[in-house]
């Protein structure tokens, strides 16, 4: 799994992701305000235009003044409604940012060598290893270990007793002499 896994991408990625969320956030604040602008402008028309409602007989038609209120009315509605929307969108992301937040403050405290070294059994490792170089520990009844096998280059089985009285160091010495011979 640690193949898998990258803090410094997923810190990168993260990273990332929060200057995009960025230059979407003041994207989105910069429509937002455009949005308020234009409503403020248009309310403030539709509030002039319904105070002309009592026009004098050389203005248009009230059909006509009606449709243009109506228009107008619409208008505010939709823009209403892209501000709701635009500020929906800003809530999603700005609670993914910190989901993504949370995720990268636990990545950063997580250990995955660690994780990895308790994972393993180092013992079958280093069997794996040692018969791989031609020694294979031979264990009495009570599991401790008696003797140790030993495969030469040319292809010979050597037994090394470990209990004659030699020290560690003879015992290696005296095994790899007979696996390189």
């Amino acid at each position: 799994m640690t193949q898998f896994l990258d803090p410094e991408e997923d810190y990168l990625t993260i990273a990332a992701a929060e200057e995009q969320m960025s230059i979407r956030a003041q994207a989105r604040q910069k429509e937002l305000e455009e949005a308020r602008n234009n409503l403020k402008a248009l309310s403030r028309i539709l509030e002039s235009a319904r105070a002309s409602s009592t026009r004098p007989p050389s203005v248009p038609s009230a059909e006509k003044h009606l449709e243009t209120v109506n228009a107008l009315d619409a208008t505010g509605l939709q823009l209403v409604k892209a501000i709701n929307d635009a500020q929906s969108a800003l809530a999603s992301k700005e609670a993914e940012l910190a989901r993504l937040k949370e995720e990268a403050r636990m990545l950063e405290e997580s250990d995955p060598a660690a994780e990895a070294e308790s994972d393993l059994d180092g013992t079958a490792l280093r069997l794996q290893i040692y018969k791989g170089l031609g020694f294979e520990p031979v264990l009495d009844r009570h599991g401790n270990l008696e003797k140790m096998l030993v495969e030469s280059t040319s292809g010979d089985i050597h037994v090394v007793n470990l209990r004659e009285g030699r020290s560690d160091f003879e015992n290696a010495d005296r095994m790899w002499k007979l696996a390189s011979s």
